[in-house]
Parts: structure tokens; C-alpha cells; sequence
């Protein structure tokens, strides 16, 4: 690492202006169930000038980038643009990173940059209304890719797509689903990638630009905030409405658009995404579905909103035993409120909190639900 970029991540990022005061390590999910890791140690490095210790040292890959540090630090010191950069410096040196699945993730993303064609919209059915032509257009990310990866695990990611179309369909919108959508590029960006990132996210903008759409719906809360907030920096302002599907039906439900029957599970807890919690200060919609379904109970969980605890590892890397241990966390946490089912309104945590309890030593008493499954499960008509 060169001195001049040091010294430009520290300045970005306000990493000098750290007091050591260790509110970062006692929030930090990964310090609590591994005591050698710190945030903050990785900041004391490279302030301290010891570049090639960070650049083979593990601790600025198990940072989950769930963003619960930068919002207790007293001194406003960005630890996830620090962790970022940092990463984005670090691939200079060496790309033997510790990702998880065989990195087929990644490879994933990199043939989406080289603009392979690609059928990313057979999971749409007959039964599906959709348009070619709309002012909404539905954002599907990387669930076609998640139901064949992650096969194994029992859980159809395509479900949250379909189910959101036919939710969508119900409060009266008919979107457009585009074939020529490619990932949102926030885990190649988080993991030091910048140049493909940028490369995909020109490439989804000038999809929405070709689309005519004055409104995109996400039920990825990543991708939505990526748009949102990242994309602007490196592609400029997207000129469009970005929104959760959540939001939507929250409205939909205040002006009697939309009317949810009782359900068989009468008993449920909520699981923050963080990117839809601390990242996009979207705490309230998703609860108050789950409250208009007659005869249902939302029980509080330890440690929620932004307070929550991450589903795990992040960018698909660093899937360690340490980040299980926060899964098994987190899921004792949503067992002990005595609900039935744990709702989340984040493919990735369905898909990391259903690893977890695929562990052949763990038996919790809860199921999961992507909140989608539970709107359109409960939909009346």
C-alpha cells in the first residue's frame, strides 16, 4: 500500500478523529463471538503505518459491512468506506481472498460484467402479470442465480420474485421484469472490486434509462440501497423512484388498496435486513404488515431495528465458523420470543439464517419467512 493512499483512506473516512474509545468492538457482531477481533485495531494499523500486516491479516475480511460500528461511533468515523477501501487496496497485492461457495458468486457477477446474454425471466408463468411496457419495473437481482445455487438449502429464492408480482399485481400495478438486468455489484464492490462494480451499475442504468420506468421495485434491500445511495457517486443521479416492495404494500394497506386474511401461524418476530434497517432507516412498513394480519402477534426481539444483529457473513466472504456462531445467535434470540415463524425482508438472510439451521447440530424451535411469502400467503380474494 502506498503511503498517499493510506493517507487518502484515512481522510475519506475520518479515520484519524478514532478515540479508541472501543464502542466499535463492544457492538461489533464478530467481536463477540471472536475476542481477537476490533474494529478499531484495523483502524490503529494503518494509522500506525503497518501496511503489510493489514495486507495479510484476516480481520479486514471477517467485517460483516453490517454497519452497527458506524452508527455507535462517537467521532462519525466511516468504518465501512474504511473497510472498502481498504479491500479495494488490498486486491492490488493479492486475490486469494477467503470467499465462500468456490467464489461461483463472483464468477457470477464477472460473466454478468462481460455481457453474456442470458435468460434471467423464465421463472415468469403464465399466471404472472406482467408488462412490456410500464412505468414500474420490478428489480429481480440475483434471485434467479440464488435458487439454483443455493438448491441445496430447501428454499426457492424465486418464490420472493413470483410472489412479488402477484402482490404487485393485487394493489393494481403491472411491472415490467427486464431480461437485461444484471447484479447490483455491492458485494464486488465490498470486495475490493470497484472497477467491475462500476461496470455493472452503468450497465443497470442504462437498462432503466432504455426501460422508460419512472419507478423500480426491489425486494432486495441491497440492491435497493446500492441504487439508492452508492450508485450516485460512481454513475450519477438514477432520475427514477427506488423503493421496497414493503413500502409499497404498507400504503397499499393504509388506503384499504390491499386487505390481509388471518394466517395459521399466529405468532411472529421480525428480523431487521441491514440494509433495509440502518442502512435505509426502513423500520416500520415491514412491521406493520405483519400487525394488519388479523389475530397475529409481533413479538418484540432482543436486539432489533437498529439495534439488529447481521444474518452473517457478507460480499460472500468470510463464511467462518464465527459468523455460524452469530447465526446460531440470532436465531436463539428470535426462538426465545416464543414465536413460530422469524420474518426477514432479505433474500440474504433467508438464505444465511436457513444455512444455519440446516446445521446438523442445531435444533430451533422457529421457522423462516421471507415477508413476501407471508403478504401473498395471506392476501385476501
Amino acid at each position: 500500500m502506498g503511503k498517499s493512499n493510506i493517507d487518502d483512506i484515512i481522510k475519506k473516512t475520518n479515520a484519524s478523529l478514532c478515540i479508541d474509545c472501543g464502542e466499535c468492538t463492544g457492538s461489533c457482531p464478530v467481536s463477540r463471538v471472536n475476542v481477537h477481533y476490533s474494529p478499531r485495531l484495523s483502524v490503529e494499523k494503518l494509522l500506525l503505518g503497518y501496511f503489510n500486516e493489514i495486507k495479510n491479516d484476516d480481520d479486514i475480511w471477517s467485517c460483516l459491512t453490517c454497519g452497527l460500528c458506524s452508527v455507535r461511533c462517537p467521532s462519525d468515523v466511516d468504518y465501512l468506506e474504511f473497510i472498502r477501501l481498504a479491500r479495494k487496496e488490498i486486491r492490488k497485492y493479492t486475490n486469494q481472498l477467503n470467499y465462500s461457495h468456490n467464489r461461483i458468486l463472483q464468477k457470477t457477477m464477472e460473466i454478468m460484467v462481460q455481457g453474456q446474454s442470458q435468460n434471467r425471466t423464465d421463472w415468469i408463468n403464465k399466471d404472472l402479470r406482467v408488462s412490456k411496457k410500464s412505468q414500474y419495473l420490478f428489480f429481480t437481482g440475483c434471485l434467479p442465480y440464488f435458487e439454483v445455487i443455493f438448491e441445496h438449502l430447501n428454499i426457492h429464492p424465486l418464490d420472493t420474485a413470483r410472489n412479488a408480482i402477484k402482490i404487485l399485481k393485487k394493489i393494481g400495478i403491472k411491472p415490467m421484469v427486464r431480461n437485461d438486468e444484471v447484479c447490483c455489484g455491492k458485494d464486488l464492490l465490498y470486495n475490493g472490486d470497484e472497477d467491475n462494480f462500476v461496470k455493472l451499475a452503468k450497465l443497470n442504468k442504462k437498462m432503466i434509462k432504455e426501460s422508460g420506468a419512472k419507478k423500480i421495485i426491489f425486494s432486495c434491500p441491497e440492491c435497493l440501497q446500492t441504487m439508492k445511495e452508492i450508485y450516485p457517486q460512481y454513475v450519477g443521479k438514477m432520475n427514477v423512484e427506488l423503493i421496497h416492495i414493503t413500502q409499497l404494500v404498507d400504503e397499499a394497506l393504509q388506503k384499504e388498496k390491499l386487505h390481509l386474511d388471518s394466517s395459521k401461524t399466529k405468532k411472529f418476530t421480525y428480523q431487521d435486513p441491514c440494509a433495509l434497517g440502518r442502512g435505509l432507516e426502513i423500520y416500520d412498513a415491514p412491521r406493520n404488515i405483519i400487525k394488519n394480519i388479523p389475530e397475529s402477534e409481533l413479538l418484540p426481539m432482543e436486539r432489533e431495528r437498529e439495534d439488529s444483529i447481521c444474518c452473517g457473513p457478507s460480499a460472500w466472504i468470510s463464511c467462518t465458523n464465527y459468523t455460524k456462531r452469530i447465526q446460531f445467535v440470532r436465531l436463539g434470540q428470535a426462538e426465545k420470543t416464543g414465536a413460530q415463524v422469524l420474518v426477514t425482508a432479505c433474500p440474504k438472510c433467508t438464505i444465511h439464517l436457513s444455512c444455519a439451521l440446516s446445521a446438523d447440530d442445531v435444533d430451533y424451535n422457529i421457522k423462516l419467512m421471507d415477508i413476501t411469502t407471508l403478504i401473498a400467503e395471506t392476501m385476501k380474494g
